[in-house]
């Protein structure tokens, strides 16, 4: 499957985006902190991108992407969004299924009031927390402190490139860490701490957009059991789903398991 890569200018900076071959309705793949879109290779490569119009672009700040022409707008959470919200605009697509990992996942809930063409909503790694429920959605861990970080060693990239993203692991992970701007890491904790963009349990308790949400059974950063008992207004298939021997990446660490739930969720919205 052949997927082209452009540049879009927006008012965030220019923004590297990568899209399928697919000709189906647009699917855009919203990446994690310190990532980028090169990270959906093997859903943008394979049948799905085959299918659909796979857009995987890199968050200011990240991979290809230019640094945020103002970062303290930028890189936060709704900043992100009104970045994603304007390409989209751009490429003038009026209807898209979204799908979005860790950081990605926040980004995707903060869309749902700005996007009004948001059909469904995949989200994984993702807690939909309020400010107060941080440290309940959440798992205390050592890299968990790598998060908002601005200056990262070579060691710190590697750390939170195999933490986040575990096996297969390739140089390609360290890099796309290692490339990020320091200051998205840091500017995006330090506004999430205190409290900035809306209240995500509030919006997943209200948001009528179909909304799946899917986990690897050994996450190590998100309590699964928080997740599981956040109360949804229209959760995809009724439940939380859980991905075995996969950890906070399922589409890159387990993505024939990954795959079959994403190609139905697809699927089941694109129809409705």
């Amino acid at each position: 499957m052949t997927v082209s890569q452009k540049t879009v200018e927006t008012s965030h900076g220019e923004i590297a985006v990568r899209e399928s071959g697919g000709t189906g309705t647009p699917v855009l793949m919203i990446h994690g902190n310190s990532s980028c879109g090169l990270v959906f290779r093997n859903q943008m490569n394979g049948a799905l991108g085959g299918r659909y119009r796979m857009i995987a672009p890199d968050l200011p700040g990240h991979g290809a992407s230019s640094d945020a022409i103002d970062p303290d707008r930028s890189y936060s959470m709704e900043g992100y969004a009104d970045a994603m919200v304007e390409v989209l605009r751009r490429l003038e697509i009026d209807k898209a299924i979204v799908f979005g990992w860790s950081l990605g996942g926040h980004i995707g809930l903060e869309m749902i009031d700005r996007f009004p063409g948001m059909i469904g909503l995949m989200i994984t790694g993702t807690p939909p927390v309020s400010p107060s429920q941080v440290g309940e959605g959440f798992k205390p861990s050592p890299h968990m402190g790598l998060a908002g970080k601005e200056v990262f060693s070579e060691a710190d990239a590697e750390a939170y490139a195999r933490s986040t993203c575990r096996e297969p692991y390739d140089a390609e992970l360290h890099a796309m860490v290692a490339r990020t701007d320091g200051r998205a890491r840091r500017l995006m904790f330090e506004k999430f701490a205190a409290g900035s963009g809306k209240d995500q349990s509030v919006i997943v308790a209200t948001a009528t957009v179909p909304l799946a949400v899917v986990n690897g059974i050994e996450e190590p950063f998100v309590d699964l059991g928080f997740v599981s008992r956040v109360r949804y207004a229209n959760l995809w298939e009724g439940r939380t789903h859980g991905i075995e021997k996969s950890g906070h990446a399922p589409f890159w660490d387990a993505p024939q398991k990954f795959d079959p739930i994403f190609a139905r969720f697809l699927e089941s919205v694109d129809r409705a």
